[in-house]
């Protein structure tokens, strides 16, 4: 299991390669949360251990949101120090994938679609976004599809 922030760093540099390089700390949320719930229904298990919570603008993990805060609505700078090689081949694919579908729309795009989503409608304002409701709804989406 990694650190959320191990994550972080990885979608951060991965957007920086990319030529957009437009990661906001709106969109990083977004995208944690997609991975932990694509993560949860593929391997029934958790990507991170650190909890995602239901806030007004969708689901936001409160250790990755407080350490890119000032940064406001920029783009954040590639991570210093970072080493991509602590992600595993197939946590990077995931990760990839994930970024690959849901990366190309805003932060605000993002959190209007989480919205829509149950495992934040179906959790209280400000609570924790369960694990199992995430997987529920994960694993139906890749059904679906």
């Amino acid at each position: 299991m990694y650190q959320a922030s191990d994550i972080a760093k990885y979608f951060i540099h991965y957007a920086n390669l990319e030529e957009d390089g437009m990661m906001t700390n709106l969109k990083l949320q977004k995208l944690l949360y997609y991975a932990q719930g694509f993560h949860l229904a593929l391997f029934n298990q958790p990507l991170f251990r650190e909890e995602i919570k239901a806030w007004q603008y969708g689901p936001v993990i409160e250790e990755i949101y407080h350490a890119y805060k000032g940064y406001s609505r920029n783009p954040l700078p590639d991570p210093e120090n970072f080493n991509p090689e602590v992600i595993s081949p197939e946590i990077k694919n995931l990760i990839d994938e994930v970024y690959s579908v849901f990366g190309k729309y805003t932060g605000t795009v993002l959190a209007n679609l989480t919205h829509q989503e149950k495992p934040w409608i179906n959790t209280g304002l400000n609570q924790t976004i369960t694990h199992e409701i995430m997987s529920d709804y994960f694993k139906s989406k890749i059904v679906e599809n």
